[in-house]
């Protein structure tokens, strides 16, 4: 073996097992963090766009914020769903059934079915989570400041529901430059019947 394949092989290997280490302590740091607090009953309005399954822009309207106790949440949802959606997780790379959806359809919420992307958005980003270059409607989502694991990032929360849907980041194609970088334990996907 020559010096050049010997280093490829020790650096390779070094990488995979930094990368396989970094998602590992990811995953259980996310899920050992403490259920995020209890939601506030004093409700409040937002304002959201509805769309058909079709895609189809439907209207603007004002909804109450969807607000839900821990059990609540825990009885709607998967495991995984919660952990990501109420209690900030991330799914590992290349785990999630979305990753690769191309069928032509809208992606939901799975807390509240509210719309938040449209597959003509959708791209492989090759970063092994489904990955859009703009919401359905920015009023559907919106973003937080996230300095969890001594990073700091743009976490991307449900307007309707609050649930944590994964983060945008300023390497995405045209025509805006964006990676929505989203959990697909967070999401349903909707396929058009009419494509």
């Amino acid at each position: 073996m020559n010096d050049f394949s010997r280093r490829a092989f020790i650096f390779g290997g070094a990488t995979a097992v930094s990368a396989l280490v970094f998602v590992t302590v990811n995953e259980l740091g996310s899920y050992a963090l403490a259920d995020l607090p209890e939601p506030d009953a004093k409700p409040s309005t937002v304002t959201i766009i509805e769309f058909g399954d079709d895609g189809q822009r439907l209207r603007s309207v004002q909804r109450q914020k969807i607000r839900k106790t821990k059990a609540e949440w825990k009885k709607q949802l998967s495991v995984d769903s919660y952990g990501v959606t109420r209690r900030a997780g991330t799914e590992s790379p290349e785990t999630g059934e979305l990753v690769h959806e191309h069928r032509a359809g809208i992606f939901r919420c799975i807390c509240c079915d509210n719309a938040l992307f449209s597959s003509s958005a959708k791209f492989e980003s090759g970063t092994g989570w489904p990955s859009f270059w703009e919401p359905i409607a920015p009023e559907n989502l919106y973003e937080k400041m996230d300095t969890s694991f001594g990073m700091v990032r743009r976490e991307v929360k449900c307007t309707l529901c609050d649930a944590q849907l994964g983060h945008v980041f300023s390497d995405g194609p045209d025509p805006t430059g964006l990676r929505y970088c989203m959990n697909s334990v967070a999401l349903r996907f909707c396929e058009r019947k009419n494509a």
